[in-house]
């Protein structure tokens, strides 16, 4: 049966993009009030922006955000690409379902459990809990996200270019880092963004891995909007947005050329 663009459809599709995305157009426009109550539109203005900026406090917390979200990602992203290399080319091995249960257990275990589980582990290994704890916690979270996308790309790819490069003398870490990595560049680095993403997103984690002054963005935004939702929070939700929205688009341009040089080359190969 045909499958028209109905009103019904049209409708369906317009009232489940405004359920998703309305509160978030909402929130930015707040973000410009003048007014010092969220809820009474007092004309436009940056002041909150401004005041933001000068918040110590809010941009301590922003800049540890960051970097821990940089260096769990990276360092979830080369854990992640090995792992779905070890799943994809070493095909059955003793163990096997046990190092896949492991990678992807984050993926169906609640973070809370996740998180106290943590906890536990480092305090009886003695471990002051700051910078190197939270971003352990991430990479922990975040490594199996990595793994999938990176091994669906894997799995779709063409090993031929690789195995002739071997026959011609390659050797295999050479043929891994010169030929597989640039083809499956797309997916590692569409893998690093859902990780920072992940990263700068976590508040249960960070809370029970954080220790004292390692506050991250999302637990300086919780523990004020305990007290009252004010612009300033809604300045800082803004930045945020525009921070992941800037890299998701980013990473788009460099997966899209990526691929169009991909497919230049297979077909002058292919012409050769």
């Amino acid at each position: 049966m045909k499958q028209g663009s109905s009103w019904f459809n049209m409708t369906s599709v317009a009232l489940g993009l405004a359920f998703l995305y309305l509160p978030i157009v909402i929130l930015v426009i707040y973000s410009f009030n003048d007014s010092k109550l969220v809820t009474v539109w007092g004309g436009w203005s940056t002041r909150w922006y401004v005041e933001l900026f000068h918040d110590e406090a809010f941009m301590n917390a922003a800049k540890i955000t960051l970097i821990v979200a940089a260096v769990s990602a990276t360092i979830a992203t080369i854990l992640g690409t090995l792992a779905a290399v070890v799943l994809v080319r070493m095909g059955r091995f003793r163990g096997r379902m046990t190092f896949s249960a492991m990678v992807y257990a984050p993926l169906v275990m609640p973070e809370i459990i996740i998180g106290l589980s943590l906890l536990l582990f480092f305090i009886s290994m003695g471990v002051d809990r700051g910078f190197w704890t939270i971003t352990l916690a991430h990479v922990t979270l975040t490594m199996c996200f990595v793994t999938v996308v990176v091994q669906s790309r894997l799995l779709s790819f063409d090993r031929s270019i690789e195995e002739a490069a071997l026959d011609l003398g390659c050797h295999p870490f050479k043929a891994f880092f010169l030929i597989t990595l640039p083809i499956i560049a797309p997916a590692v680095i569409s893998g690093w963004m859902l990780a920072f993403t992940l990263s700068l997103d976590d508040l249960v984690l960070a809370s029970f891995t954080s220790g004292p002054g390692w506050n991250t963005l999302p637990m300086r935004i919780y523990s004020s909007v305990r007290l009252g939702v004010t612009p300033e929070i809604n300045a800082a939700c803004t930045l945020m947005l525009a921070v992941v929205a800037l890299g998701v688009v980013a990473a788009a341009i460099y997966t899209s050329r990526a691929e169009r040089e991909r497919e230049r080359a297979e077909r002058l190969a292919a012409a050769g």
